[in-house]
């Protein structure tokens, strides 16, 4: 796991292009808790979930020692006004984490853990009652394997699946219910199972999805699951397995999957000249939707935007439309440069707004590795995260854009990402980008676009950045880094159904809630 020793990352540069050169007034407040002495230096926050009553559960990893090793887990309760009501250590080691969560009055925390005794693999929760912390476990699945590397490995780009045992688990928006898929092979056996449990922990569905294996391997990318809690809507990334490939052929492609009590069913989009470069499922009332990008020919770079609207029974496609970038787009993110490639998209948000309009951004995410000499004369393998443009689109509910424009920033970290990237949220058609930067102000560049160029503060600004319902773009400095003493968490915030935003801000031994209203 990283570790967070200082502030690891680096900012490059940040720019967007704007229809407003000067920063406006945007309908933003943000109010300080207050800063509490901590006593992990070392930690990475997991989740952060809201109560019953309005506040809020943390959940942290914490890290101590000479050579620094995981040594439990961390559990933060705060009230609705910022204040810290209780801390709870609980040692717990040698624990993979996967997911915490709050219901009816208690915290889950949701492992991965390997049965040398069994040779198997345990899905396993632990739970316990928020106002005292008295934790009991409970196994939820038992999968027979060997011991992998890696088991939960969620790369979105190049999958394992050689190992012989992969799984994954998806939750949807509003942590109601989540998904398990367990891959595992054992000589000519290949099996491959999907569970769905709501978040109180009952087994909704059980479903053996072998037979699909046998040609293809899936990994899973999000889920959508119906407000009954009885059929879940999986994007997976199918990659063929038998088939030959030239170098130009393209090895996977994305697929619906469809899973009830009653079977399941699948649903692929691609079309002559038209591959999907990823896609999110979206339920509004009765109506079922995946957006996303395309490309043109057989590469991974993206040429727009595409949209199915798909009947929830069947899965039959009602309508498609597939939309390329605009010249605005472009010019949002290349400004006049030849080289124009776009990809490594990955998503972050997607929500309807009331009229029907389908409102999503995604952001370049890829992973870059190099060996570096080490203190002691040996060599390491360094891993840097980077996560860049923001892509952000605006469809109405026939699938016709209304606009889609382009955020660039270049940001990479070696360690905890929590402080990288950004967070974003809508409410009355507009669209909030919050993203954090040493940057006082921007540089203004030729075709209304606007540079970050990195600081030299410790601190760090607070940006907030608007997209409006006719996607002009706005900007202001939220918090002066004069006044955020602590670096905000800015990619891990918990967002209010009333769309409040509470973020958690972290440095050595001080730490303090920050909460931002619309």
């Amino acid at each position: 796991m990283n570790v967070r020793k200082s502030l690891p990352m680096l900012f490059f540069v940040f720019c967007l292009g704007v229809s407003h050169t000067q920063g406006q007034d945007i309908a933003v407040d943000y109010t300080f808790g207050e800063k509490y002495n901590d006593r992990y230096k070392f930690s990475n926050l997991l989740s952060i979930s809201k109560d019953a009553n309005g506040g809020s559960v943390l959940v942290r990893a914490y890290y101590t020692g000479l050579i620094l090793k995981p040594k439990g887990y961390f559990i933060e309760h705060y009230d609705k006004d910022l204040v810290l009501l209780s801390e709870y250590n609980y040692k717990l080691k040698n624990a993979n984490f996967v997911e915490g969560y709050v219901r009816n009055g208690q915290v889950y925390l949701l492992f991965l853990d390997y049965n040398y005794d069994s040779q198997s693999y345990e899905y396993i929760v632990h739970r316990s009652p928020i106002a005292e912390m008295n934790f009991t476990e409970e196994t939820l699945l038992t999968i027979p394997s060997k011991e992998v590397q890696n088991p939960l490995d969620k790369n979105y780009y190049n999958r394992n699946f050689t190992s012989g045992f992969s799984t994954s688990v998806l939750f949807d928006e509003e942590k109601t219910a989540f998904v398990i898929s367990a891959h595992f092979k054992k000589g000519k056996s290949n099996n491959h199972f999907i569970y769905m449990f709501d978040t109180s922990l009952r087994k909704l569905v059980e479903h053996d999805f072998s037979a699909e294996v046998e040609e293809k391997n899936y990994a899973f990318e999000s889920v959508a699951i119906s407000k009954n809690l009885g059929t879940a809507f999986i994007i997976g990334k199918a990659y063929f397995k038998k088939r030959r490939f030239t170098a130009q052929e393209r090895k996977f492609q994305y697929e619906l999957i469809q899973i009830s009590s009653n079977g399941s069913r699948i649903q692929t989009f691609d079309d002559a000249g038209k591959f999907s470069e990823g896609l999110k499922p979206i339920i509004n009332g009765t109506d079922l939707f995946c957006v996303g990008f395309y490309a043109d020919r057989k590469d991974n770079r993206y040429n727009g935007l595409s949209y199915f609207k798909l009947d929830p029974n069947s899965l039959a496609i009602r309508s498609k439309k597939y939309n390329p970038f605009s010249e605005q787009f472009m010019m949002d993110k290349f400004g006049r440069e030849e080289d124009k490639e776009i990809k490594n998209l990955v998503f972050k948000n997607a929500s309807v707004t009331d009229e029907g309009d389908l409102l999503f951004n995604a952001e370049e995410y890829f992973v870059t590795s190099s060996v570096q000499a080490n203190s002691s004369g040996g060599r390491i393998k360094v891993q840097r995260y980077h996560h860049n443009d923001i892509v952000s689109a605006k469809l109405n509910a026939n699938g016709e854009v209304i606009w889609i424009r382009n955020i660039n920033k270049a940001e990479v970290t070696q360690g905890d990402g929590a402080y990288a990237s950004y967070s974003s949220c809508t409410k009355n058609g507009n669209t909030y980008f919050f993203i954090s930067t040493a940057a006082e102000n921007p540089q203004i560049l030729p075709g209304e676009r606007l540079l970050f160029k990195q600081g030299l503060s410790r601190n760090r600004n607070v940006f907030t950045i608007r997209l409006d319902p006719q996607g002009n773009i706005s900007y202001e400095k939220l918090i002066d880094d004069k006044e955020a003493r602590l670096p905000l968490m800015v990619s891990k915030p918990l967002i209010a159904p009333s769309n409040d935003l509470l973020f958690y801000a972290k440095r050595g031994s001080k730490k303090q809630l920050v909460k931002v209203v619309l």
